[in-house]
């Protein structure tokens, strides 16, 4: 008997614990973790890191890495499910005399409402019910994420008009001076201000949507949100066109969503850094872009240095964590964002799934 009440007890541990997770995962509107979502992705991460290690070339590594948001979307559930499935075998085996495998019997049927078992007496019944009713709701975590997933790329295939494939900066401005639209980015700058916070939102409650690449290997939303950052950045330190108001908000809200998924994923980053702080951008790749915007008639202010140290003041932000967001993820080359690393430099190795990186030196 006291061994039953102790199955008992564990078998209702295991199934709140489960619950509890998905209900953090799946509902709860914060960045807060789970251990078993740590834990699945983690397990599944392993191999996939592997593969892309020893592939060649990045179109190797992308098709590689394309599998990896997927095949761990699909793991959590049925982990989740699996769980379920033995905390319920316990509370049903604590309940009978029967053998174990009877008890697992009828949690099976319960949980994929199959009813091949049938339970008896009421509290079987009522364990059937509830184990059945959780069983549907872990299965909301599919669609949900999709639709996040959806929204999000649908801004980032809309640069490519903007940016060029893959995106950057300066052709970001060129583009713009060519059509005459430089003095009428307010609305763009609002629109990119909404996406990131949505990203925020949704990349801190569905961690996995991180790791979910785009349908074509050279778009990202790392990269795009890089290169909205550096054109914002850009203008708002080089060329005096158009409000200042809507370029520092939409920079504002894109290195607070960053800084927000690297918490999350445990990047260290300083949260003040001083303007002064050096970047991964050098002043003589600044230099270029400049005399690239300045042939290009694109009107410039006076000081390129005073511009210099305005931009590397904005883009002290978000450059480390947006440098180490792009490593983690493997997104695809973009200047300024995912060229700063490559084969040559050791990416930082996700340690655990919403944990903490490990410092890792350059070179």
């Amino acid at each position: 008997m006291i061994a039953r009440v102790a199955v008992f007890v564990a078998g209702m541990a295991v199934v709140g614990w489960t619950v509890m997770s998905a209900i953090t995962t799946v509902i709860l509107p914060r960045s807060t973790q789970s251990r078993i979502t740590r834990a699945v992705f983690r397990t599944v991460r392993l191999p996939f890191d592997w593969l892309a290690r020893e592939s060649r070339s990045y179109d190797e590594r992308d098709r590689v890495m394309a599998l990896f948001a997927p095949v761990g979307l699909v793991a959590l559930p049925g982990a989740w499910l699996a769980l379920l499935a033995g905390g319920y075998t316990a509370l049903f085996w604590s309940l009978h005399l029967g053998s174990v495998g009877e008890a697992f019997n009828l949690s099976g049927s319960s949980l994929t409402t199959l009813g091949f078992a049938a339970p008896r007496g009421t509290a079987e019944h009522v364990l059937a019910f509830t184990e059945a009713g959780l069983g549907l709701f872990m299965l909301t975590y599919l669609p949900s994420m999709y639709s996040a997933f959806s929204r999000r790329e649908t801004q980032v295939a809309l640069l490519e008009v903007r940016a060029g494939e893959p995106p950057s900066a300066v052709e970001f401005v060129l583009r713009h001076h060519r059509i005459g639209w430089l003095g009428q980015l307010d609305a763009t700058w609002l629109e990119w201000e909404r996406w990131f916070a949505e990203l925020e939102e949704t990349h801190t409650t569905y961690a996995a949507l991180s790791f979910f690449r785009s349908p074509r290997p050279g778009r990202s939303w790392v990269t795009a949100a890089g290169t909205m950052l550096d054109s914002a950045s850009l203008m708002a330190a080089a060329v005096p066109v158009g409000s200042p108001g809507p370029k520092g908000v939409c920079i504002r809200s894109g290195y607070l969503a960053l800084r927000r998924i690297a918490d999350f994923f445990g990047i260290a980053h300083d949260a003040d850094p001083a303007p002064e702080d050096p970047i991964s951008i050098t002043r003589d790749e600044f230099d270029e872009v400049w005399a690239r915007l300045a042939d290009a008639g694109v009107p410039l202010v006076d000081d390129p240095a005073q511009a210099w140290r305005d931009f590397a003041g904005w883009r002290v932000n978000y450059d480390t964590v947006l440098l180490a967001i792009a490593e983690i993820t493997m997104a695809p080359y973009a200047p300024w964002t995912s060229d700063r690393s490559g084969p040559w430099r050791r990416r930082p190795r996700l340690g655990r799934f919403g944990g903490r990186i490990p410092d890792r030196p350059a070179g």
